[in-house]
């Protein structure tokens, strides 16, 4: 099981959205930290500037985030709309 942990900005991102958008991506936070095979249809590598993150899909909302295998750490770094989370 990972843990996750979130950078600052990810927290005001998550705050800023709707109350049913929060308690969607924090369904599939805990999922991704129980199993991320599980979701592996909705998580995909990152490329570009983004190299080495993932992104998350929860309707049309992005998590990106870094997977640390070592030591069991998901670190959220953003979270937003698909249309803005990426810049």
């Amino acid at each position: 099981m990972y843990r996750l942990e979130f950078l600052p900005g990810a927290v005001k991102d998550l705050k800023k959205l709707d109350f049913v958008v929060q308690k969607m991506i924090k369904n599939k936070l805990e999922i991704l930290a129980d199993n991320p095979g599980q979701l592996k249809n909705d998580i995909k590598a990152l490329k570009g500037n983004h190299t080495g993150k993932y992104r998350l899909r929860v309707r049309d909302y992005r998590v990106i985030f870094q997977r640390r295998d070592d030591v069991l750490i998901i670190l959220i770094v953003g979270i937003g709309h698909r249309k803005s989370v990426y810049k």
